[in-house]
């Protein structure tokens, strides 16, 4: 079963596959320490991971497991970061939530909007029921984002990762269809950094 990447578009976003030339600026915003701060690997050194990145996600769509897409601003094409829907399990009906945005983007509600869109999309054409997210607990940005979203925090995963030798914990964050508000998303600024993992 194939899940194709969508193209979806919002008043500020466009959120699209991954293209050849997204390898760049997906190596620039991997490969930042202050972006990854919170992420639950280390930050990438060899801008090939940027390629091999592209080809998941490719290989995701055709297995059906997963639909993961670049966002861009609609004024300029301005690469802002990705956002995804991964391990979607048609059986359980569930996906996990991630995004990654650069910190040039941050504080724009930017998270918010492409991550709502991409529920949208999901809920509107699948039979999914639940989405989970985790974030690293020092996160409270981000863990915001996914509040505002409609996502409700189930709980703590203690000491689950660990990244350079430094261990933290997570939360986990559960959101059920018959939660999901798919009305028009807040966008103020300052409400996000940062990623969700």
């Amino acid at each position: 079963m194939t899940l194709p990447t969508p193209t979806l578009h919002t008043a500020r976003l466009r959120l699209r596959p991954f293209a050849d030339a997204d390898a760049g600026p997906l190596f620039a915003l991997h490969s930042s320490a202050h972006v990854l701060r919170y992420w639950d690997s280390p930050p990438w050194t060899e801008p090939a991971r940027a390629e091999r990145f592209i080809m998941v996600c490719r290989e995701m769509a055709d297995a059906g497991t997963g639909a993961r897409v670049a966002v861009e601003r609609a004024g300029d094409g301005a690469f802002v970061g990705w956002c995804g829907l991964i391990g979607w399990n048609p059986d359980y009906r569930s996906a996990s939530l991630g995004y990654v945005l650069g910190d040039a983007m941050w504080g724009q509600g930017y998270a918010t909007e492409a991550a709502h869109a991409l529920l949208r999309w999901a809920f509107e054409t699948s039979d999914l029921n639940r989405v989970q997210a985790e974030t690293d607990t020092r996160n409270v940005a981000s863990a915001r984002v996914l509040e505002k979203l409609g996502f409700v925090r189930e709980g703590t995963l203690r000491e689950d990762c660990v990244v350079n030798g430094e261990v933290s914990d997570s939360w986990v964050f559960g959101l059920l269809r018959r939660e999901w508000r798919p009305s028009a998303v807040p966008t103020a600024a300052g409400e996000e950094r940062r990623q969700v993992r």
